[in-house]
């Protein structure tokens, strides 16, 4: 039998295990086919050569598929997930100064992100009376969950990410040398680069992206609309390697394989593959660990199945940050890419929602419930935000 040649790109990210796992271990071989894997470095490389088919499928952001769907930003390719990758996984991560600066400021406890968060705003309003440099934070992409969830937490005690800091973009491989160097303050990015910066003794991690919000779509195995019209086949054989995969990382007597797997890709050691997927976090120097089940998400709590409700949330984003605006027509567009239909035809009906699960899908740690169909009232509530002046093109 003649194997089904594919190029499939991405980033050192563990968010990518399932498809490592899928082409390492032999579940896509399983089903006919035979996958090149591309390490890039940057996610604008990764886009662009999905959008232009040097890439059959990739290893995306989820927003990024939203936004080159929506054509913000970029020319319009319409993009589809089939499959999410990952649901959650990132960290915010200080330099060891700021940290100490911020345990100093803060009035309760600096684990809670309300509490961190109003720190930061009384160190930002000392240092502008001070004429000091504003901080500098990293995030991997203008349209990435590690950007929207910086300004998530900093929007709740007042800060205005545009104007009160500086927000820099850096491929996720970077970040550890910019904050080494002092280029950063701190970064949002995913795993593992969050713990290489505490075991280098350069940061320390403040807060997991499942304390911002509980449950967001942070990676997603996205192909190009056109392209899985034309080769359904051989998406479906990619659906069910994937999903084997998945069922095989959340399978804990598989913990040393999978951490091997995705270690020698990433060029990490296998055991902070471990600590990320065990959820079992060292987040300072001295050895001090905080542990989530939910730190990042494979295969269980219905992760794999694309949920139009992270569709929504991440357009809510886009909008309440000036990216794009608000309009009917958008929404349905971001929601049509997250590709539910094509997920249960291949792996069966969804099961009932987990008891763990936020109620309305997302699980911020302040505001109200998000309420996908009145994305409006979602923006009303909230400053500062951007909504009102639009600075990317959305060409069409």
């Amino acid at each position: 039998m003649t194997e089904t040649k594919l190029r499939i790109g991405f980033i050192p990210l563990v968010d990518a295990a399932a498809l490592l796992v899928a082409v390492d271990g032999g579940f896509t071989k399983a089903q006919g086919l035979d996958v090149e894997l591309v390490r890039e470095v940057s996610w604008s490389n990764v886009r662009d050569k999905l959008n232009l088919g040097l890439f059959d499928a990739a290893h995306l952001l989820a927003p990024v598929a939203v936004a080159s769907s929506l054509g913000i930003g970029h020319v319009r390719v319409p993009i589809i997930t089939p499959f999410n990758l990952g649901i959650n996984g990132n960290s915010i991560t200080v330099s060891p100064r700021l940290y100490a600066d911020l345990s100093a400021a803060a009035d309760g406890d600096i684990a809670d992100p309300l509490v961190s968060a109003r720190a930061l705003a009384r160190l930002i309003s000392e240092r502008k009376n001070r004429n000091a440099e504003p901080l500098t934070f990293g995030m991997t992409f203008p349209f990435s969950h590690h950007n929207y969830q910086l300004r998530y937490w900093m929007a709740a005690a007042g800060i205005d990410p545009d104007e009160d800091i500086r927000l820099v973009v850096l491929p996720p491989p970077y970040m550890v040398d910019s904050l080494a160097s002092g280029h950063v303050d701190g970064f949002c990015v995913g795993a593992p680069w969050n713990s290489v910066a505490v075991d280098l003794g350069v940061g320390r991690i403040l807060h997991f992206g499942c304390e911002i919000q509980s449950r967001v779509t942070e990676k997603v195995f996205a192909v190009r609309e056109r392209w899985a019209t034309e080769h359904p086949d051989t998406l479906n054989a990619l659906i069910r390697a994937l999903a084997a995969a998945a069922d095989y990382i959340e399978d804990k007597q598989n913990l040393d394989a999978v951490s091997t797997i995705v270690g020698k890709r990433l060029g990490v050691e296998s055991e902070v593959i471990m600590r990320t997927l065990t959820g079992v976090l060292k987040v300072a120097t001295d050895g001090t660990t905080r542990s989530s089940d939910r730190y990042i998400l494979i295969g269980r709590n219905n992760a794999m199945r694309p949920d139009p409700v992270q569709a929504a949330w991440i357009y809510a984003q886009i909008v309440r940050w000036g990216q794009a605006p608000l309009s009917e027509e958008l929404l349905n567009l971001a929601q049509a890419v997250f590709r539910a239909d094509l997920f249960d035809a291949v792996i069966g009906a969804a099961p009932s929602p987990n008891g763990s699960e936020p109620n309305d899908g997302i699980g911020a740690f302040v505001g109200p419930n998000f309420v996908p169909d009145d994305i409006a009232g979602h923006l009303a509530s909230w400053r500062p935000r951007r909504s009102e002046r639009p600075r990317l093109s959305i060409v069409r």
